[in-house]
């Protein structure tokens, strides 16, 4: 039978199979909605509420890593957490299964949208869903703030971070940097600025029946400087393999200036989709010419509207520029498609395999925690700033008082109602929401 890793000898969790896990991973690339706030709250329910595979804090100290790195950070989660589980094939999987639904389901609606344009009943369903997924977002954002905002100062942090990226629009990287170094002189000049009441009390809870936690021993930790040459050397590789075999098979430019533009967008994406959105938005629409600026919104509501990490969005940039600089070829629209995710996402795996094991030594070291909660702080209010962006942008499309949509305000309401105060499951709300927004396209079509 299997055991635990951990030194508490009362733990009743065992680990769970890598079939169980790999379930769980192929079944999230379908459900996770919601963005990165959505993400988070389905793995934290699941692993954490449901099954108490990790605790609260190592759940917690995996997410302030990833909240530091360019990337998905949902996505890059799910990769720690399955290589916490099962090793490197068990973040492979959980990685790679994260993001696989979305593609192919992108994929199609790629497709769909340049041979048939808008779809009216699957735009109903989303239209039901959108709601929905903001309830989801604002119950993961509750959720999260509980688990990190520890302290006043840690409050602060987070209002000052909303109030920089919300009205200021101070990019993400600044704002880590900001408040980082308010938490380096805020605890020199008072050193228990950012001590927790309670601490004990509160680890205590956190950390008892769960297979992993705080004090489990994890497998080949630690910095090697072999193993970390050898991964760097094979991401190089595997990098280098397509870029070489598409310059050298086909000598068309346009592949190796994809190739290179997206590993550099993948490199940038600090805070998220929404921060590096802008960015392609210029080179691709204004600078390379392919796809439009209405084809860039389009793509962006596909991507708000898949399961899946929202920088799926660049799959769909990917799509269109290979779709229309060879004169509106789905094939190679399609491998326009592929190649952009697989350079969009390599970069992550990366990262997480190459330093989780050097951030777990990290766990116990109070500097470091202290470093990540102040990070995690300020990861509150631009998920806030997202929240908000959001829920604008399904109530108020057009972002005045006559263009507010009464319905979505109304399932917004209802959707936190039914989750919230009477723990309805979130999957079966989705089915629930998105069964809502087609009634109502047809009744209003039969008042019409």
């Amino acid at each position: 039978m299997s055991t635990s890793i951990s030194d508490n000898p009362t733990t009743t969790v065992v680990k769970p199979s890598f079939k169980e896990a790999f379930l769980f991973w192929l079944k999230l690339g379908f459900i996770s909605f919601g963005g990165p706030a959505g993400q988070i709250g389905i793995m934290h329910e699941f692993v954490v509420d449901q099954k108490k595979w990790i605790s609260d804090k190592k759940f917690l100290h995996a997410l302030n890593y990833c909240m530091l790195l360019p990337g998905p950070e949902a996505q890059q989660l799910a990769t720690y957490i399955g290589w916490l589980l099962h090793g490197t094939i068990g973040g492979l999987v959980a990685g790679i299964f994260f993001v696989l639904p979305s593609v192919f389901i992108l994929l199609g609606l790629s497709i769909a949208y340049v041979l048939f344009g808008k779809i009216a009943w699957v735009a109903a369903l989303f239209y039901g869903l959108k709601p929905a997924v903001v309830a989801i977002v604002i119950l993961a954002l509750i959720k999260i703030g509980k688990k990190s905002l520890i302290s006043v100062f840690h409050y602060v942090i987070a209002a000052l971070s909303f109030i920089g990226i919300f009205f200021f629009d101070i990019p993400f990287p600044y704002l880590i940097i900001g408040a980082v170094l308010l938490g380096w002189l805020g605890k020199k000049i008072y050193p228990g600025l950012l001590t927790q009441k309670h601490a004990g009390a509160q680890k205590q809870t956190d950390e008892s029946g769960y297979y992993l936690h705080s004090g489990s021993i994890i497998p080949g930790t630690g910095f090697s400087a072999k193993r970390l040459v050898f991964q760097v050397a094979v991401a190089l590789l595997l990098w280098a393999a397509p870029f070489v075999l598409f310059y050298t098979s086909t000598g068309v430019a346009f592949w190796q200036q994809l190739t290179l533009f997206f590993t550099k967008a993948a490199l940038v994406t600090f805070g998220g989709a929404y921060a590096v959105l802008p960015y392609v938005a210029q080179v691709t629409v204004e600078k390379f010419n392919w796809l439009s600026n209405l084809q860039m919104i389009d793509g962006l509501a596909l991507g708000e509207t898949t399961p899946g990490p929202l920088i799926m969005v660049l799959a769909f940039v990917g799509f269109m520029a290979g779709y229309n600089h060879f004169q509106s070829c789905i094939l190679m629209g399609s491998l326009g498609l592929f190649l952009t995710t697989y350079y969009t996402f390599l970069p992550c795996f990366l990262f997480i395999l190459a330093g989780a094991p050097i951030i777990e030594k990290t766990q116990d070291n109070p500097q470091v925690k202290a470093l990540l909660s102040i990070v995690t702080a300020a990861v509150v209010g631009v998920i806030l700033n997202l929240t908000i962006y959001f829920a604008l942008a399904v109530v108020a499309p057009q972002k005045t008082i006559s263009s507010l949509d009464y319905f979505s305000l109304t399932w917004i309401v209802v959707s936190f109602l039914a989750m919230y105060r009477f723990k309805v499951g979130m999957i079966t709300w989705i089915g629930i929401s998105a069964l809502a927004g087609l009634l109502y396209y047809l009744v209003s079509g039969l008042v019409i």
